[in-house]
Parts: structure tokens; C-alpha cells; sequence
């Protein structure tokens, strides 16, 4: 029975993961496939250059919910499986299975799982939360780079959960699984890392 509940976690996390709202909302409400404009990329960042600031908001809001209700779902179904279920969920974003496994870099995902990590397995410790927000919006008002703001405001959970797990305020595969979670964000904005190196990042112009 265990090991059934733990297939059935992994398989729904990801087919929650695998749901491309950025495509779905193009679609549906502005008949448009962001796919075929912009960078291509089914994540908010995109659907903010192509469809504008409400559909980014939503995409964002969305996205995060995948995570975190998947994570809700491995509490009550099988509990101490929550942070596989949330990379589960992360994985199936970024390859979904609804969108020909081409989707997102999962930032919008992760914060769904910077939230289920504080609502479902530390509960008191929502530092791991708002302050990788605030830091994605410090960065992003000083550089305009949605991928430099993502990549450092998950670094900076990485380093408020390793702080906490030294402090013995929270365990530490809570600190690995979000350290696990960075690098694989780092690794797909590889390209946009380069961009940055040679000067050539898009910078957000629908925020302002």
C-alpha cells in the first residue's frame, strides 16, 4: 500500500506540474499561443512580454498553486513524502506531458514550493517564503531580469534553510531539497546565464 500511495503522489504531482497554464490562458482567453511569440518559454515571464501583466499575474499565481496543492495532497495521503511530491510537480512544469514536455524553468512553481514547505513541514518558519520574494523583487527592480531575480531568490532560500537546519530549527533534507531545486532552476536558465554574461538579457518592460 505504501509504495502504491507513493506512485500515485508522484504520478499526480506531475501531471499537476504538467498542466501549462501560460498555454492554456493564451489560448482560452486571448487566442494566442505563446509558444510561437516571445521567447517560446510557457512560464509567466513570457506570458507577461506577450499577453501582458494580468495573464503574467495569473500564470505566476497558477503555476505556484500546482506545487502547493500537490504537496497538500502527499500531507494527507501519504505525510513525510511532501517534498518529493513538490519536485514532482517542479519536474512535470518543466517537462510537461501536456505540452509536448517543452514548459517552463519552474520559478513560479518553486515559490508553490517555498510554500507548501512552510505550511505542511515547518509551519512557524515563513522566513523560507517572504524573503526569497522580497530578494526576487530587490533584484528585480535593480536589474529588470526576471531570470537573475529567480536564480537569486532561490539561492537566498537555499541559504535561509541551510542557516535554519544549522540552528536545528528544521531537518535538513528540507535545506537539500531546495538546494536540489536551485541548481535544477540554474540549469534551465543556462542560456539566459549566458545572456547575462555577454550584456544581452531581455529586461522586463510590462512590469512598469
Amino acid at each position: 500500500m505504501f509504495y502504491l500511495k507513493m506512485f500515485l503522489v508522484i504520478v499526480i504531482s506531475y501531471l499537476f506540474g504538467s498542466v501549462p497554464w501560460a498555454l492554456v490562458i493564451g489560448k482560452v482567453f486571448y487566442h494566442k499561443d505563446i509558444r510561437l511569440e516571445g521567447s517560446g518559454n510557457l512560464g509567466a515571464t513570457n506570458a507577461g512580454r506577450v499577453l501582458g501583466k494580468p495573464a503574467a499575474i495569473a500564470v505566476t499565481v497558477l503555476d505556484a498553486l500546482k506545487a502547493f496543492f500537490s504537496m497538500m495532497i502527499a500531507h494527507f495521503l501519504l505525510p513525510g513524502f511532501e517534498i518529493y511530491a513538490g519536485l514532482a510537480c517542479c519536474i512535470g512544469h518543466c517537462f510537461p506531458v501536456f505540452a509536448q514536455f517543452r514548459g517552463g524553468k519552474a520559478v513560479a512553481t518553486s515559490y508553490g514550493f517555498l510554500l507548501g514547505i512552510c505550511v505542511f513541514l515547518t509551519q512557524r518558519y515563513f522566513l523560507q517564503f517572504f524573503i526569497p520574494i522580497i530578494c526576487f523583487f530587490a533584484v528585480l527592480y535593480l536589474t529588470k531580469m526576471v531570470s537573475l531575480s529567480s536564480i537569486a531568490s532561490i539561492g537566498a532560500a537555499v541559504l535561509i534553510s541551510f542557516v535554519l537546519s544549522f540552528m536545528g530549527k528544521i531537518d535538513i533534507s528540507i535545506a537539500v531539497s531546495l538546494l536540489v531545486l536551485w541548481a535544477f532552476v540554474t540549469y534551465r536558465h543556462r542560456a539566459n546565464i549566458e545572456r547575462i554574461r555577454n550584456g544581452t538579457e531581455s529586461k522586463v518592460k510590462w512590469m512598469g
